[in-house]
This record gives C-alpha cells, structure tokens and sequence, in this order.
C-alpha cells in the first residue's frame, strides 16, 4: 500500500520570539508550507496590531499558507463580548487569508458539569456557524486533556457537530498531548481537520501533572504515543496537516531550532514508515 502524503506545518509558538516574516521563513527553509499563527504572543502579530494584510503579504512573499488562527478562547461560554471577539478574529483571519480559526474551550475548571457543558458546546456552535460562513472559514474545534477542562473529549465534540448538522463548517483538531492526558480511545480521522504534535520526554513527570511547559519536539524518547497515533490517524484515512506545537522554552529558545525541528521531521517520517 501506498504510503500516505504526510502535510508537515509548524505554530507559531514553536518560535515565538521571530515575528511573521521570520516565521514564514523558518517554515519554508524547513520545505514546509502550512503554517499556524496566533493570537496570544506579546509583541508578534496579532497582538501588535499589525494589519491582516501585513501578514497576508508576508505569507505570500515567503510561499506559506496559514491554516488557522490559534485561537479563540473560551468559545464554549457563549457571551455578547465573546461573539464581538469571534466576529473580530473572523474578519482578522479572511483579511489575512487563513483557512479556519481554532476553538479552544474553558479551562478553569467552570462548565463541566454533565449536561450544562453538551448545551454549552451546542450553543457555540450554532451561534460561531453563521459568523464563520460569513468568513467563508472553517471551526476546529480543540478538546484539552486536563482535568479541569469543560471540554476533554472528540467525541463528544463530534457528536455534537453531527446533531447540528454543521460537519461541513466544523471539524475536531486531534492534538497528540491532549488525546493522551484525556485516555480518550476513539479517533474521527474523517472529522479530524488539524492535528496538533508534541512530545512529553521528562520521565519524571506525572500523567496529571504534565502541563504546557512539558511539550517539546517528539523524539524516540516521547512518552505520548506519536508515533501510534499518527500511524492510526492516517491508516483511517486522515490527510490533513500535522502542525508542531510545542510550548516548552527549551524548544522556543533552542539556537538549533531548526536543526531540531528538522530531525523531528525525520524521525516522524522514518518510524511512520516503518509502521
């Protein structure tokens, strides 16, 4: 069997420190075209109010196509204030020529309760549909792992777009950390739109105590399954992009970053392969 097409993309969090044109370039002397930018890193676009078209520029100088704008926040507490915000980020990402905008749920530990988080997540997504249409952007919706996340699981994210009727404005974003903290044994490949990588190689940090700041670049000493759940993914008929996300300083502050970035790709390729 044919081995599938692996579209490899990099989030601008991997290198928060390079504004838009350094971190289109780094992408492309990767070889990589897709790319992820942000919403929440001081002093780089979109925080610095650079213009949409600014970075619409930039991209289309260095060849790179913007996925998604990563994110908008607590999506799931549907309030007037909240959908200035997704009408704002909408207009931001059609102006700047991204695809889609990420959705990111609570995660204080409000909303959880059974019933008042599925109403919550319906509500949303009625109300996000038509500002996205309008947009002519997808949602990808991100379940989170922890804890005290009012939305951890796929499925029911899924479940929920399906009784909706809106499979065809949104999609589920599988992030590789999160699948993992959530135990969550399903995947949707064909409901998948993004997946997110990162690897966890402290080997003495705890399962429920492994944070943001653990992600790192996955190597052969990840403890998060990349390699597997890749493989699952794309054995079930996925064929999206896989974006690195790591959050770790060591990573974004690595003067090899490239370098390292590069060898993720190799090792990812070589064990996808061999799986």
């Amino acid at each position: 069997m044919r081995a599938p097409m692996r579209t490899f993309a990099i989030n601008h969090i991997t290198a928060p420190e390079l504004d838009v044109a350094g971190f289109f370039a780094l992408a492309r002397s990767l070889g990589l075209r897709h790319v992820e930018i942000r919403n929440d890193i001081e002093g780089q676009a979109l925080l610095n109010g650079t213009s949409p078209e600014t970075v619409r520029s930039a991209a289309q100088a260095a060849g790179a196509e913007i996925i998604s704008i990563n994110a908008l926040q607590r999506f799931n507490e549907w309030t007037p204030e909240r959908a200035a915000e997704a009408k704002a980020l909408a207009e931001y990402a059609q102006r700047c020529g991204a695809h889609a905008l990420v959705l990111v749920p609570v995660n204080d530990g409000s909303g959880r309760a059974n019933g008042e988080r599925q109403g919550n997540l319906r509500n949303a997504l009625r109300e996000l549909a038509p500002i996205l249409s309008a947009h002519g952007l997808m949602g990808f919706v991100e379940p989170l792992g922890f804890e005290i996340c009012s939305l951890r699981s796929k499925k029911e994210a899924v479940e929920a777009i399906n009784a909706l009727h809106l499979s065809d404005r949104f999609k589920v974003v599988h992030d590789t950390f999160h699948h993992f903290l959530a135990g969550e044994p399903e995947f949707f490949p064909t409901q998948t739109g993004l997946v997110h990588i990162s690897g966890v190689t402290d080997p003495t940090v705890g399962v429920s105590a492994m944070l943001d700041a653990h992600r790192v670049l996955v190597d052969d000493a990840d403890r998060l399954g990349n390699i597997t759940q890749l493989a699952t993914l794309y054995a079930s008929e996925y064929s999206g992009p896989i974006s690195f996300e790591p959050f770790s300083a060591s990573v974004q502050q690595d003067p090899d970053l490239r370098s390292k970035l590069a060898a993720s790709i190799d090792f990812i390729n070589r064990h996808l392969t061999a799986e």
